[in-house]
């Protein structure tokens, strides 16, 4: 449970980021920093999902 709570956080900051970064104000540094920042984000999400996939094929493999 608390990988999905980790995985919701993240998703949650990554939303934020777009948000800030949609804003008419943000500067170009700024922009740079969020785009970093989300990228990681993604892939950190992205790696949650992987394992949850292959947890899941797993799991379907063992109930055959």
């Amino acid at each position: 449970m608390s990988q999905s709570q980790t995985f919701e956080k993240k998703l949650a900051e990554l939303n934020t980021i777009v948000e800030k970064m949609e804003q008419p104000d943000v500067g170009l540094e700024e922009s740079l920093k969020l785009y970093e920042k989300g990228i990681a984000l993604t892939r950190e999400c992205q790696k949650i999902i992987d394992q949850a996939e292959q947890k899941i094929a797993r799991l379907l493999d063992e109930s055959n």
